[in-house]
This record gives C-alpha cells, structure tokens and sequence, in this order.
C-alpha cells in the first residue's frame, strides 16, 4: 500500500518537474548566468547531494545510477533565480522520485523488478550509515534512519545479487561521466561522493556468500550413527535338543543351561533352534502362543508301530523353540516319573526331533544333545537318518550329570527304537551284558563330548566319580573336554533384579545388602540384627549335595550370633530332620521345605554367605549366582566347584571363598567357622571379597565363546 502512494505522488510532481525543467532551458537560452548563481548553484548543489544519496539508496541497480546522472543537469541549471530556488527543493525530490520512475519503466521483466526490491532493502543499511558518517547534517540523519527502520528485512536471494554484481560495473562508469561533467557544473563534492559510495556497494556482495555457506556447515555438523560391533565369522546353524528349559518346564541346572546356553550363542552369531517335548505342564501362557508347523507320522517300533508327531513353534529373544506333540507320551504332569514310562517316551522323543528337522527342512551344521534324555539322537543320526539331508551334522553330547544314564534290558530298547542289532553291543550300548546304556550309545557314535567343567571331566575318568563308565570315557577321552557353566545375568543381577527388596551393584553393596538382610530377617521370622552371620543353603535334599555333613553339623553352627536359611525339597529324611532344628531353634534357624523362586532371590541378596558341602557336583550354579549377589561361597572342592571358588588366602588377601577337600563333617565345619572369624575380625577384608565376588564375570559369554569355536572346529573341514 505505501508504494501505490509514493507511485501517484511522484507522478504529480514529475509534471511540476517538466515544467521546472522547461523554465531552466529557457532561463539557459538567455545565458543570464551570473557569478553569483554559479555560486548558489554550488551550494545548493551541495544541499541537493545527501537528499539524493540517501533517497538514491532506496534504488541501488545500475539503471538507477544513470537516470541520476540525468537528472542531476536540470536540477543544477534550475538554481539561477531565487524564486526558482525555493523549488529547488521540491524538484531534487521529483527528480529523485522521477528517476525511481525512469528506473522502474525500462524493467519490464518480473523477475528483474522482483530482484530490485529484495537487493534495495539490504544495500540501504550500508550506505545509509556511510551517508550518515560522511554528511553530518540532520535532515540526511533523519531520512538515513528512517530508510534503516523501514529497511532492516531479511537479505535478498542470491540470485537478485548476483545480478547487482553485474551492473555494478556499468554504474562505476557512469559515476565517471557524472563526475566530469558536474566538475563543470561547479559539483565536484557531489561527484565524489557519489564515487566514494558506488565502490562501497561492492563490498556487500560477500555477505550472501557467508549465509549461502551456513546451511553447508549445520549439514557436516550431523552426527553419524555408531557402527555397530562386527559379528564373529562364519556363521553356524545349531540344533539343540534337550528334555528340559527354562522357562516352560525346569527340574535343575539342565533347564537353566537350555535356555540360557542358545541366547547367549544367538549373540554369537548362531542360528539357534531349541527342541523340546510339548509336556502337559508347560504353562498355558506359552501354550497359547505356540504356532503350529505340521505334523506327520512316524514309525517307531519294530513291529511296524507308528506314532503322530505334531511340531509347534514358540520364538523368543533370538532364539527359535521347537515342541514336538504328542499326548500319548507327554500328557503326564511331571517331565519325569518312572524308568519303565521315560525309556519310551524318550526313544520316541529323539527319533521325533531328528524327524522334525527333515520335515521342516532346517539344516543344523552341529546338533547339540544334552544327557541321556536325548542320547539315542547321535544312534539314530548314523543308522536310519544316514541318507537324509541332515546326515551331514555333527553332533555333541553334554553330560550334565553322569548318575543318570538310561539303562534298562536290551529286549525293551530294541522294540522302541528299532535300531540295528550290531549297535547293541559291548563297546557300544550293551552294559552287564543284559542290559542296553543309552548314554553310553550316544557317547560312542557323537563327534565330542563335553562336561559342564574341567574338574567334573577328569574326574569321571575314575572309578570314584565315572558311574560305571570311566573305562569307557578313558576310551573316548580325545574327545573329551569341559566348558565351566555360566548365568543369565538378565535374571541373575541385584542391580535390576525385580524380586529383591533393594536393589544394588558394585558401588553401593556395603550399604544396600545389609538392608536386603534386614528385610529377609523380618520375612522369615528370624532375629532382626544385621551384625549377625547368615548362611544360606539352596539346594535339592539329596545325599549327592551333601546334606549329611549339613545335618551333622547344624546344632554346632548355630549360636546367638550365627543364623541359618534352608530352602529345597528332596529326601524325606533332611525334610524331616531340618524342620527338628526350625523349632528347636526357633529364630536362628527357618528350614523353606519348598522350592520358592522369589524367596530364593531373597535369600541370594540377604546372607552372608552361601553353603554348598555337594559329594559331587559337575558345574553348580548356585555358587556362580551367589558370588554375584556378594556372597561368601563355602565350597567342596569338586568338580565345576573348584573351578570357580579360589580359597581365601590370609597372607596375600586373595580369593573369593571357603573350602575343604576331602568329604568329611570336621572338614566342612571348619571352614564354616573360619568365615565367621574371618567376618566378625577382619570386615575389612570381608568387604572386599565381598566386592571382589560382585566384579567377578560368570557370565555365558566367554562359555558360548567357547562352545562356538568347538562348533566351528568340528565342522570346519
């Protein structure tokens, strides 16, 4: 809106500047020119120069600088009288506004009047506030600030400068002729300014270059994702088959490894599937979000018997799981019940799993067996699968617990698995001649053998530890090796556990385990004091952990400043025997006949330390578990036991634990009375194994590491 009206004023006063105009030509034919106009025309000259280089800078394009040069002639011509003079004012403006006017006219494309506005607006700041500097009288002051306010806007496109870059040469010309012939005119100082500015101009054109350059900048300043950890190679494709996992079904340490063992191996960049029976008793909430792959028959028998065998499908961190369906043999509410109904069902079980994989056309590299359960897997592998897709896998057995091997008469096993007859021999499966040994079978014909520890593996090589196979494994020992058992440190971590009171890590453990003692205490009804000792004892009622020595020595331990927490089920007569020592002791000792596992993570976050006086013990996980909540292991040294408890030594104040050596009550109580000593005397040194414990990694990761370089061993030809 303010344009159209300077339009129309400066269209009014054009007419009034022609007449002006048309005066001065006839008052210049008259060559009346005296000395003294000559001189007002120099001063007034002077007057007119800031008006017009404040106004001009409103029009800062070439075409403008030379319809200045034009007007500028009549205006100086038009000073001779002084009647003419006291127009003279209003004329410099008509000749400013007729110049804007010629300007404009000769721009008749859009995009040239569009790049003169944007370009007027940023050149007015420049050489209005040199205006400002150079001519200090106050009218050029005031229109100069003006033209600041209403000219401080955005700065134009780049593409309107560059044309203002190029007319800028033509314009210093121009301001060349203007100079030569106001010289003549008695105008020198205007000239001079006018050349001073025009150059000036120039130096405005870098400004645009810095902004152009400024969105480059932000773009290099994006941050770049990480990359990510590079996965070990070559990559391997593992079968699991085991009779038990965590969290569907678990009985001991077997369920544990099953799960935990192929997320970890996940991460290592195997491709994992886990195969197990559909049992009745898996929860319903996994049973729901089981998908069904197929089904199909297969012969089983001798006598031509077949069986249905369905597989449904559950996936899971990284990790594919595998139910093979069948409620002729899994609908009972236990996975085990008696000898006479397991040998059956699990002769169907591994033929069913090899069946299964050929169905769903999966490949593995390696099938990893785990215990007698799925034993009769490698037989079947090498005689009736021998032609399939899959004859090509290797296959390692892991023996979690050599007590339990599978052994009934010959006759029955040859029915329920139809295997060839030079199987079932000495070296073999045959054992006492009458009766078949289903892990001994799977022993002979897999590619390794392993142990869930290094100790558990020599020592099943004697006649004390080797159940009846030690020669046999003597026999295999080339391929004979253990890999120690690790945690899940996503269930088993005081610094997130969802199940203890208070949470707490390396850090803070000397000041937040105390309180999960506090809080246990007043759970089970004990005396509520955190300076007293209290061991914990976690575990399945059997003589193989030990218990006898426990049951012996109970009444010596306790005392007013010891307490004693016992959670498991078992053997009648340590059920019995440790609810004797809960009333008789009423406050200092609470026997859990029940397995809780809520109340067992309270027990790992309160106690001091942790009893584990196992006969034998492959691995054990319940001194990995305790060690990183910060308990004081009191071990046996046997089997996975000494491999991951080192003995206090009082001298260097090294190791992370108690232990005794030979499998005596005397033994066990000594060590049990050395911690106390050692907690009630050197606290000091207590705290830091206790903190030594917490930083200890018993982690799967280095486990996995090394069951994959064993796959990659095997079947790297």
């Amino acid at each position: 809106m303010p344009r159209k009206k300077t339009t129309k004023a400066s269209t009014r006063k054009s007419t009034t500047n022609k007449t002006t105009t048309a005066k001065a030509k006839e008052t210049a034919a008259l060559k009346v020119e005296s000395e003294k106009a000559v001189t007002k025309t120099a001063t007034t000259s002077k007057a007119e120069t800031p008006k017009k280089e404040v106004k001009d800078t409103n029009t800062t394009t070439t075409k403008t600088t030379k319809t200045e040069v034009k007007a500028e002639k009549p205006a100086a011509k038009a000073t001779v009288k002084k009647a003419e003079a006291k127009e003279e004012k209003p004329a410099a403006k008509t000749t400013v506004k007729k110049a804007e006017v010629k300007a404009e006219k000769p721009a008749t494309k859009t995009t040239a009047k569009k790049a003169e506005v944007k370009e007027e607006k940023p050149a007015v700041k420049t050489t209005a506030k040199k205006a400002e500097v150079k001519e200090e009288k106050p009218a050029v002051k005031t229109t100069a600030k003006k033209a600041e306010v209403k000219e401080e806007k955005p700065a134009a496109k780049t593409t309107a400068k560059k044309a203002e870059v190029k007319e800028e040469k033509p314009a210093a010309k121009t301001v060349k002729k203007t100079k030569k012939t106001t010289a003549k005119k008695a105008a020198p100082k205007a000239a001079k300014a006018e050349v001073k500015e025009e150059p000036k101009e120039t130096v405005k054109v870098e400004a645009p270059k810095a902004e152009a350059e400024a969105p480059k900048a932000e773009v290099k300043e994006e941050p770049k994702p990480a990359p990510q950890p590079e996965l070990p190679q070559p990559r391997r494709s593992v079968a699991f088959i085991g009779s038990e996992c965590y969290p569907f079904v678990k009985t001991g340490g077997l369920g544990d490894v099953m799960y935990a063992l192929p997320k970890a191996l996940a991460k290592q960049n195997c491709d994992v599937k886990v195969i197990l029976p559909r049992y009745a008793c898996i929860p319903q909430e996994y049973q729901e979000k089981m998908v069904f792959k197929g089904a199909f028959d297969m012969d089983l028998c001798s006598d031509g018997r077949s069986y249905y065998v369905g597989i449904m499908e559950y996936v899971w961190d990284g990790v594919v799981y595998d139910f093979i369906d069948n409620m002729e043999f899994f609908s009972n509410g236990n996975p085990y019940t008696n000898l006479v109904d397991d040998i059956p069902k699990f002769c169907y079980f591994g033929k069913a799993a090899l069946a299964a994989l050929n169905f769903m056309d999966w490949e593995p590299d390696v099938i990893h067996c785990h215990d007698w359960q799925a034993s009769l897997v490698p037989l079947y592998l090498r005689t009736m699968f021998d032609n399939t897709p899959i004859a090509n896998a290797k296959v390692i057995m892991t023996i979690h617990n050599l007590r339990f091997q599978g052994v009934y008469n010959i006759e029955t096993l040859k029915y329920w698995t139809n295997l060839p007859d030079y199987v079932f021999n000495k070296d073999c499966m045959t054992e006492n001649w009458l009766d078949a040994n289903m892990l001994k079978g799977g022993l002979t014909y897999c590619n390794a053998i392993t142990t869930v520890s290094n100790t558990y593996a020599g020592e099943i090589q004697t006649p004390e530890y080797g159940e009846g196979l030690d020669a046999h494994l003597r026999y295999h020992s080339g391929k004979l090796r253990g890999i120690v058992n690790g945690i899940d440190y996503d269930i088993f971590n005081p610094a997130t556990d969802p199940m203890i009171p208070v949470h707490y890590d390396l850090s803070n453990v000397l000041e937040n385990k105390p309180k999960n003692k506090r809080a246990l205490q007043e759970e089970l009804g004990l005396q509520v004091d955190e300076n007293k000792f209290v061991i914990g004892l976690i575990s399945r009622l059997t003589d193989q952990k030990g218990l006898d020595l426990v049951n012996q020595i109970l009444p010596q331990i306790v005392d007013d400043f010891t307490e004693v927490v016992i959670l498991g089920t078992g053997q009648p007569e340590y059920e019995d025997s440790f609810r004797y020592y809960e009333n008789a002791y009423k406050g200092r000792v609470c026997a859990n006949i029940m397995y809780d596992e809520t109340r067992s993570h309270h027990i790992y976050a309160g106690c001091d330390a942790l009893l584990v006086p196992s006969r034998f013990e492959p691995c054990g996980l319940t001194q990995l578990i305790g060690m990183h909540y910060g308990d004081i292991p009191i071990v046996r040294e046997t089997g996975g036991l000494k491999d991951t408890v080192e003995p206090y030594n009082e001298y260097a104040n090294t190791g992370n634990g108690f232990t005794f050596d030979r499998y005596d009550a005397g033994l066990l109580l000594d060590a049990i009375n050395r911690a106390k000593t050692f907690y009630f005397t050197n606290r000091w040194c207590f705290d830091e194994m206790v903190q030594r414990n917490m930083d200890k990694d018993v982690s799967w990761e280095n486990s996995a590491k090394q069951y994959r370089d064993l796959y990659v061993a095997l079947t790297t030809d």
